[in-house]
C-alpha cells in the first residue's frame, strides 16, 4: 500500500516543474503558485473521473489483473485501442516536454553555481538551455531502454521523493531562520513532509531504490570533482 502511494506520488510530480520557470513568467511569486494550484486541481479532477469510469466498467476484479487498465475504459474495437494509444502518446510527449523544461532549467541553475559542468549553463538565442535539455532527454531514453517502464517509474519516484525531502529540509531550515520569503510554511509541515518523503522512498523495491541512490551518489561525486577543478 505504501509502495503504491510512492508510485502515485510520481503522478503529481510534474507540478513542481512550474516552479523552475520563474525566469520566463511575469510576477513569478503570484503566477507560479496559482499555476501550481490550478494544475493540481485539474489533474485530481481528471484522475477522479477516470477512476470512477474504470471502477464502474469493468470493475475492481478485472482491473487488478490487467496490465493495461486504461484500455478497458473504451469499447473493445480497433478504433478504441487506437484512440487510447494516440492519447497515451500525446500525454507521454507532453510529460516529456515538461520534464525536459524543468530539468533543463534545474541543470542550468546548478551549472551556474558550479554544481555541474559550466557548459550546461549555455542557453540559446531564445533563452532555452538546449544542452542541459538534450542531456536530460538522452539520459531518460537510456533509462527506459535499459530497464522496463515500471523500473524507470520506481527509480524516478525515488529520485523525486529525495528531491522533495531536500526541499522540505531546506524549507524547515529557512523557516527556522525566519527567512522563508513568500513560502509561509510552518516548521511542522516541512518536518512532516521530509519524514513522509523518506518513508515513501524506502518503501519501493530494492533494485530501483539502489539504482536511484547510485545515480545520486554519482552526481554528488561529479559535483565535488567540478568544484575541486574550478577551485
Amino acid at each position: 500500500m505504501v509502495s503504491a502511494a510512492a508510485l502515485v506520488f510520481f503522478a503529481f510530480a510534474g507540478y513542481a516543474r512550474l516552479a523552475t520557470l520563474g525566469e520566463e513568467v511575469r510576477d513569478p511569486r503570484r503566477t507560479i503558485p496559482r499555476a501550481i494550484a490550478i494544475a493540481i486541481a485539474i489533474v485530481v479532477a481528471m484522475y477522479l473521473a477516470l477512476g470512477a469510469v474504470l471502477l464502474r466498467r469493468p470493475g475492481v476484479d478485472v482491473l487488478s489483473d490487467s496490465a493495461a487498465p486504461l484500455s478497458l475504459a473504451v469499447p473493445d474495437s480497433a478504433g478504441g485501442a487506437a484512440a487510447v494509444a494516440l492519447l497515451a502518446a500525446v500525454a507521454a510527449t507532453g510529460a516529456m516536454l515538461a520534464l525536459m523544461a524543468g530539468q533543463g532549467r534545474t541543470a542550468m541553475a546548478m551549472a551556474r553555481e558550479s554544481d555541474l559542468p559550466g557548459w550546461l549553463a549555455t542557453v540559446g538565442k531564445t533563452g532555452v538551455p538546449q544542452r542541459a535539455e538534450a542531456v536530460g532527454a538522452v539520459a531518460s531514453i537510456g533509462l527506459v531502454w535499459w530497464g522496463d517502464l515500471g523500473f524507470a517509474l520506481a527509480m524516478s519516484s525515488v529520485a523525486v521523493l529525495v528531491y522533495y525531502a531536500v526541499a522540505n529540509a531546506a524549507a524547515y531550515k529557512a523557516v527556522r531562520r525566519g527567512d522563508d520569503g513568500a513560502l509561509g510554511m510552518r516548521r511542522g509541515v516541512a518536518a512532516l513532509g521530509f519524514v513522509l518523503c523518506v518513508l515513501l522512498a524506502l518503501s519501493l523495491d530494492v533494485a530501483p531504490t539502489l539504482a536511484a541512490v547510485g545515480c545520486l551518489v554519482l552526481a554528488a561525486v561529479l559535483r565535488a570533482a567540478v568544484r575541486r577543478r574550478r577551485a
